[in-house]
């Protein structure tokens, strides 16, 4: 096999891993979020995004939490608002 394929697959089993785990490291955070090392170390020294320092050194991410803070200020889409605004309107009739 060529050492990329085997490379690419590696990559692959190892996001498959952290699929299943509750609490992620600080480079598994990374990779879950898409978030560069950098602004991941910005987020968590301004306490924007939720972490834990049970050592005092290494950072550790719930994953729960971590979901629910990339999907924070959703947006609705075009169809969500109509169908609100009908259901809004039918409930409201005088």
């Amino acid at each position: 096999m060529d050492n990329l394929l085997i490379l690419e697959r590696l990559d692959r089993l190892e996001k498959l891993l952290i699929g299943h785990k509750e609490v992620l490291t600080f480079d598994e955070a990374c990779d879950y979020t898409g978030i560069s090392r950098s602004y991941l170390y910005k987020l968590t020294a301004s306490c924007i995004i939720p972490h834990s320092k049970p050592n005092g050194k290494m950072l550790f991410f719930e994953k729960k939490k971590l979901v629910e803070w990339l999907l924070q200020n959703k947006r609705k889409s075009k169809q969500d608002i109509e169908s609100e605004a009908l259901a809004y309107t039918l409930s409201n009739r005088r």
